[in-house]
Parts: C-alpha cells; sequence; structure tokens
C-alpha cells in the first residue's frame, strides 16, 4: 500500500502566537528575540521581506529591518498554545507524531479509500485555525521529506498535494537547502562542485557522496530522489528527564559534588538538545548517609543550554545542602518538558554562545557524550 504522510506546520508559530493576545501586532514586522547581542528566535514574513530569518544576531536583523516591532518571547504561552493544537490534532488522525513545538507527520495511509486524503487533511487544517486561532500550513505526499519540503513551499497558510509521480518533477528544480539535514556547512561544499539543485544532487552516484560528506551521503542521497523510509512515530508526551550519582564512599566534598552535578545537567541538557526538549522545572536530589533523602525545585523560563541549568542546579544545590553530613546520592532531574529547540531559547544569549552549543554538540554527536565537557565538569572523570 502505498503511503500517504501528511506533514503539519505552523506559521511563523510564535509571532502568530503573539498576534493571538496582542491584534495590534498583525500586518507589522515582528521580530522575537531579546538583547542586543542575541539572536532571532522567529520573526514574521513582513520582518522577513527585510531579509531577516531566525538565529540572525539581533543588531543586524535591526539594521536590515529598524521598524521591526521586538518581542521577549513567552515560551509559557507558546507551549499552552502548542498543546492545544497538539490535541485537535491527535483527536482526528490515526498516528500523529509531534516533531517540534509547531510541526506535526501525520500517517494517513489508507485513509483515500474512505475519505479523500487531501480533503481530510484540508478540513483538519481548516478545524486547528478555527478552534485556536493559529494559522497552519500543510503538504500531503509519498513520505516524511517530500511532505516537509512540500510544506515549506506551501507557506504560508498554503497547502500541496505531491502525489508519487509528481515527486521527482517537484523536488528536481528546488534548491540542495530544502533538503532537511543540509546545513550551511554542506551546502557550501556541494556548491563548490556547482551542486545546487536536488536533481543535480540525485544524479550523482550515491558512494562518490558518501565518500564526499560521509555516513550521511546515502541519507541525502536518498531524500534527493524523494525516498524516505521513516515511519511516522505516534506522539507520546515525555514527562521528564533524570539522572542520578550514587557514591562509591559517601562524601562531604562539597567540590567534588558540584562537579558531580555539574557533568550530570551537562549530559542531560545534551539529551535534551538531542530529542528537541525544553526544561521548564529543575530539581535537585540528596540523600545523606543516613538515607534522608530531600529534594528541592525552582520553576524557570524554558531553556535546554547547559550553562544556565548549571547555575540553576548549584543554586537548588546550595540551598538544599545545610546538615553538614556526608552524602551518598545526588540527582537530577528536568522536568515541565516542552517539543521545542536550543535555537528558540536564544532569547539573551549570543551568537558566539550559539555557535559554541552547536560545535559541542556536534563533537559528542561524533566521538560521543563524553569527547568534550566542561573543565568543571570533568573533574569527577580525572579522579576515578
Amino acid at each position: 500500500m502505498q503511503r500517504s504522510i501528511v506533514h503539519m506546520d505552523l506559521d511563523t508559530f510564535f509571532v502568530s502566537c503573539e498576534r493571538l493576545t496582542n491584534s495590534s501586532l498583525d500586518g507589522l514586522p515582528v521580530i522575537i528575540g531579546g538583547g542586543d547581542r542575541g539572536v532571532v528566535a522567529s520573526c514574521s514574513y513582513e520582518a522577513r521581506r527585510f531579509g531577516v530569518h531566525s538565529a540572525m544576531p539581533m543588531k543586524l536583523a535591526l539594521r536590515l529591518c529598524p521598524q521591526a516591532k521586538v518581542m521577549k518571547g513567552d515560551m509559557e504561552l507558546y507551549s499552552r498554545l502548542s498543546q492545544d493544537v497538539t490535541a485537535v490534532i491527535k483527536e482526528k488522525a490515526p498516528v500523529m507524531e509531534k516533531a517540534s513545538i509547531d510541526e506535526f507527520y501525520l500517517d494517513i495511509s489508507g485513509m483515500d479509500k474512505f475519505y479523500g486524503g487531501y480533503k481530510w487533511t484540508n478540513e483538519l487544517s481548516q478545524e486547528v485555525t478555527r478552534e485556536t486561532g493559529l494559522p497552519i500550513s500543510f503538504a500531503l505526499s509519498v513520505n516524511k521529506t517530500v511532505s516537509k519540503i512540500g510544506t515549506g513551499e506551501s507557506k504560508p497558510k498554503g497547502n500541496l498535494e505531491i502525489p508519487e509521480n509528481k515527486v521527482r518533477p517537484f523536488l528536481n528544480p528546488l534548491s540542495i537547502k530544502k533538503i532537511p539535514g543540509v546545513g550551511s556547512v554542506t551546502f557550501q561544499l556541494l556548491s563548490r562542485l556547482g551542486i545546487r539543485n536536488i536533481q543535480t544532487l540525485s544524479e550523482m552516484p550515491a558512494e562518490v557522496l558518501q565518500q564526499m560528506i560521509g555516513k550521511n551521503g546515502l541519507d541525502l542521497w536518498n531524500k534527493a530522489n524523494g525516498i524516505d523510509q521513516n515511519p511516522v512515530e505516534a506522539y507520546t508526551e515525555r514527562k521528564s528527564i533524570s539522572t542520578e550519582h550514587t557514591f562509591d564512599q559517601d562524601t562531604i566534598d562539597t567540590q567534588k559534588l558540584k562537579s558531580v552535578i555539574m557533568g550530570m545537567v551537562e549530559k542531560l541538557a545534551f539529551q535534551l538538545r538531542e530529542e528537541s526538549w525544553l526544561t521548564s522545572v529543575v530539581t535537585v536530589k540528596i540523600r545523606y548517609a543516613n538515607f534522608d533523602t530531600e529534594t528541592k525545585q525552582m520553576k524557570i523560563a524554558y531553556t535546554s543550554a547547559d550553562h544556565t541549568l548549571t547555575k540553576n542546579a548549584i543554586d537548588l544545590f546550595a540551598k538544599l545542602y545545610q546538615r553538614r553530613m556526608r552524602l551518598r546520592l545526588v540527582g537530577i532531574r528536568f522536568s515541565g518538558l516542552v517539543r521545542g529547540t536550543y535555537q528558540i531559547n536564544m532569547f539573551e544569549d549570543t551568537e558566539e554562545m550559539l555557535s559554541l552549543y552547536e560545535a559541542m554538540d556536534r563533537m559528542k554527536k561524533r566521538f560521543g557524550t563524553d569527547s568534550v565537557a566542561r573543565c568543571a565538569g570533568a573533574v569527577l572523570k580525572s579522579k576515578k
């Protein structure tokens, strides 16, 4: 049976959320971000006409569009509205995967036997807007890659159907930048070889592409040829992630304890970013030598950044560890999770900090989670 896969994406989601609560923003160039050295988290189509885009330094964005209305960003509002949209789609869709805070995949294979897949999806998108007030675009095709590219081409407030016999004609003229996973480094590498559109990429021998860019070469070749067997994975909301460390010998060494906490936070924060989560609640747990167990938590702005989470965890530990008694265990838990990427939390952080996290995460993905670490968090490793 031929698959029917839908990709749905809320249009300029953060901006649309802000406009729901403040209609005076309608039609204006809007930038979501913050701080003179911060980066753009999101922007309206009116701002994009001036060349503004996500992850651009705020200073540059405001030089390009000085009349833009700058908003700090409200992740709690975005999370609540994302949950509203999720509820509408989940109630109707046979299989739904929530890919991020503002995008969804649906597997509606076989639905054409009873009800037109495109008609059904179009009615669902209208219901999302009617129930939540948020504009949404979608594309229907044979797999996740083609439908996601299709949604990008249909925005804003658009819809597109790409049947199997139209996949290659649709993909061929598009820039290779449209392929999910093609970043600036890969784009520059391929561009230097004269490979700028998807058709040229698709006609390359797969083994040559693999030699050029490594293990992802075959995956990229498949996507350029409209091939993607990845399933739509049924959505389940994760509540928290956590880790604990039990010491071989009970300790009162506060520097050692803080180093362990920092190392645990760093690993959990990488897991958050790897799985596209943001956390809003940090909890620290300690267990004394006599087995008394205490916890303390704080609510924070949504983040997945090591430096922010580490500071919060260390502050909690300092408030929690008041009895001068040896500890046998420390633990960290992140909860209040929402789907999202680190970039959408860059309301105060700098472009340099964003680049640092991207570089560290690339190294961890390639060489393992212990391949790079902050010095303070690595102290424990050196003592083992």
